[in-house]
């Protein structure tokens, strides 16, 4: 099966979300291919995790102040600060069939195009279950899964610098982290590319396109105009809705 690879853009953090529901959407119907995408967020957004409490999880009114965009994912996992310059977001979506039926295979072969990625920038990293990947023991990239109507998605970062003053601001770490202190503070559990490589960003966009369409057959697309239309209906009525948002 052919793969559709959409190359790096930028969109509000309500359009991200919309256009990986809308494909995926199109992938259950027959009308979208399998796609990869790489992508960044504009402005700079913290998402959470489907079952999350916004409340609970961000410091809002931070977020208001720095004029950071917030939105809950379709998926789960934790909290995450998506900076606009610091970090590329790839999107995976398919037929379930055409990835590992059991959850942490899947993580470990989708993540296993960081740690190539990683690889092909000289930078050795390893894949830590469920969805990290780890450089040093630090955390460079995290991901997050779901799989509804036969269509499998995951989506996940790759941290290309971390501010990681701002980062905590804006999320709220729950105590049991703090107190962790076999573990360190939670600040210093985090790494990005800047940090262990001398990588420009042009150069990680590069490798993350290679490792991750290795193996596989594959197109340069876009997004038609009716996937494009239904996301920005999705990105308006769910994914910029407090409704959504903070119902939980």
């Amino acid at each position: 099966m052919r793969w559709r690879f959409v190359d790096f853009e930028s969109w509000s953090a309500a359009m991200n979300m919309g256009i990986d529901e809308a494909v995926c959407e199109g992938v259950n119907k027959g009308t979208s291919p399998p796609t990869i995408r790489l992508y960044g967020w504009k402005p700079s957004a913290v998402s959470i995790g489907c079952f999350q409490s916004m409340n609970e999880e961000v410091d809002y009114r931070n977020c208001v102040r720095y004029g950071v965009d917030v939105v809950r994912r379709r998926t789960g996992g934790g909290a995450v600060y998506h900076d606009e310059k610091g970090e590329i977001t790839y999107s995976v979506i398919c037929p379930e069939d055409l990835v590992p039926m059991d959850i942490n295979a899947a993580y470990r072969d989708v993540c296993g195009r960081i740690v190539d990625t990683l690889a092909l920038l000289g930078v050795k990293a390893n894949f830590a279950p469920v969805n990290d990947v780890l450089v040093e023991g630090k955390k460079i990239s995290g991901s997050a899964q779901t799989r509804r109507a036969d269509v499998f998605l995951q989506h996940g970062t790759l941290l290309l610098s971390v501010d990681r003053k701002r980062m905590f601001k804006l999320l709220r770490v729950p105590p049991q982290k703090i107190e962790d202190k076999k573990l360190g503070k939670p600040e210093d559990r985090i790494t990005s590319l800047r940090d262990v490589s001398h990588a420009s960003r042009e150069e990680a966009l590069k490798a993350m396109k290679t490792a991750f369409l290795k193996g596989r057959t594959w197109d340069e697309g876009s997004w038609r105009d009716d996937e494009v239309a239904r996301a920005r209906v999705l990105a308006e009525q769910r994914y910029a809705s407090r409704e959504w948002n903070f119902s939980r």
